[in-house]
């Protein structure tokens, strides 16, 4: 495989917030060497090419930096917070697709139902009823996952296990939500057997939501982010959320929070 343009050449830019002079071409590599793990990780799971779709975690990243991943091919973006998401979606302009990953108080339902195209984190019936209300309101269909907490961590957010079936059904009853799927974070601790066994119970529960006819035979998996993406994709993941393989490290936003 020949290296791109890309790859032959350093292109320097300026941004604002702090962020320093960032090497574009850099961020071309990184993301061309995603797509690369993604393709490989599908090929080894016996799946067919292009059933993984790739998210860009852009949370804590400037706007123009994320213009330029957007240019690269990065149509697909995540953030996590809807006050940060704001501005950045408006600076960005049209044509990218956006996903909300970061949890969601029902007070900022109205916001995130104008501004986000997915909804990762639907973890209650109530939270569900607030978004799909305020997506009617706007005239729009939103893609919602249901978030499983898998691991049993009390301090992740999403639905216990044991609920999930009932949270699926709620979201395929409302007409202004569209049950995409599922969605969960692997644990922080266990290591790859951890997120795997994680992984899998995910995919059961969309396998028995399938049968049922809770959700469509496409129902997705977003599972899987920047330290166990292919271990996701292994287990059957359709999206992987990936920041900061692509965009660079990033502080977490508190204790024991996951980068992406």
């Amino acid at each position: 495989m020949f290296p791109s343009t890309a790859h032959l050449y350093t292109v320097r830019l300026t941004f604002s917030g702090g962020a320093g002079t960032r090497d574009l071409a850099s961020l071309s590599n990184r993301l061309d060497d995603v797509r690369e793990r993604i393709a490989r990780a599908v090929a080894r799971s016996g799946r067919p090419a292009g059933c993984v779709r790739l998210l860009a975690v852009s949370k804590g990243i400037d706007a123009d930096q994320v213009q330029e991943a957007f240019r690269l091919g990065a149509g697909e973006l995540g953030e996590s917070r809807v006050q940060e998401a704001e501005p950045k979606i408006a600076l960005v302009g049209p044509g990218p697709r956006w996903h909300l990953v970061g949890h969601l108080q029902t007070n900022k339902a109205k916001r995130a139902a104008l501004l986000f195209d997915a909804i990762h984190s639907i973890d209650s019936e109530r939270l569900a009823e607030e978004i799909g209300r305020r997506a009617a309101e706007a005239g729009r269909t939103l893609e919602a996952y249901v978030e499983v907490n898998t691991s049993g961590d009390p301090g992740k957010h999403g639905v216990a296990p044991e609920g999930a079936p009932a949270l699926i059904e709620r979201v395929a009853a409302i007409r202004s939500l569209r049950a995409a799927g599922l969605m969960t974070i692997g644990p922080l601790e266990g290591g790859e057997a951890g997120a795997r066994a994680s992984f899998r119970a995910l995919r059961r529960m969309r396998d028995e939501a399938v049968a049922r006819g809770a959700l469509a035979a496409d129902g997705g998996l977003s599972m899987g982010m920047t330290d166990d993406f292919e271990a996701a994709i292994e287990e059957g993941a359709t999206i992987v959320r990936v920041g900061s393989a692509i965009f660079g490290s990033r502080r977490p936003r508190g204790p024991g929070a996951p980068d992406a």
